[in-house]
């Protein structure tokens, strides 16, 4: 009842023009429901009019008659095995899918992530972060040179201004 409850009250929140409340409560719903295909779809058409192809084809990636685009955009998004599977939100064996492509798609998903890991995973138990790679470094070098950059020509400033005052 839930599932089709909250159904309900997103497809109200369409109608009235609250996008991003159906999209909370979609994205909701499929951790909730990871095998429903119509709220993964309903997700897809929100993300759709948010215009982000990516998102649209997360959530349509396990269905057949998806979008090729968006597919494409969601894999380039999404490059490495380990985030793909993260992404999809899947929980519960692949048999659950509902449909042999739906099935096939995840299978290659999590195959694929065992391999780059060199390690068995599966959908219940992986939480992705450890095949992160740390691109924290390079951010974090480039956050601290830009403040530094912003800290010492603000100090620049105020000691010409000060220079200036007392000539």
């Amino acid at each position: 009842m839930a599932l089709i409850d909250t159904l309900a009250r997103a497809d109200a929140d369409l109608a009235a023009g609250r996008i991003p409340m159906a999209r909370t409560r979609l994205r909701g719903l499929v951790q909730a429901y990871p095998a429903s295909a119509e709220v993964r779809r309903r997700l897809a058409e929100i993300y759709r009019l948010y215009g982000e192809p990516a998102q649209a084809g997360r959530w349509m990636y396990l269905e057949e008659d998806r979008d090729p685009v968006e597919t494409a955009a969601f894999e380039d998004r999404y490059t490495l095995p380990a985030r793909r599977m993260r992404a999809l939100a899947w929980r519960g064996h692949e048999s659950l899918a509902g449909s042999a492509f739906a099935e096939a798609q995840l299978t290659a998903v999590r195959t694929a992530c065992a391999e780059s890991l060199g390690r068995a995973v599966d959908w219940d138990t992986f939480t992705g972060e450890e095949e992160e790679p740390d691109t924290g470094g390079v951010r974090r070098f480039a956050g601290c040179a830009g403040t530094f950059l912003l800290v010492a020509a603000f100090v620049a400033i105020w000691v010409n201004g000060l220079i200036d005052l007392f000539d």
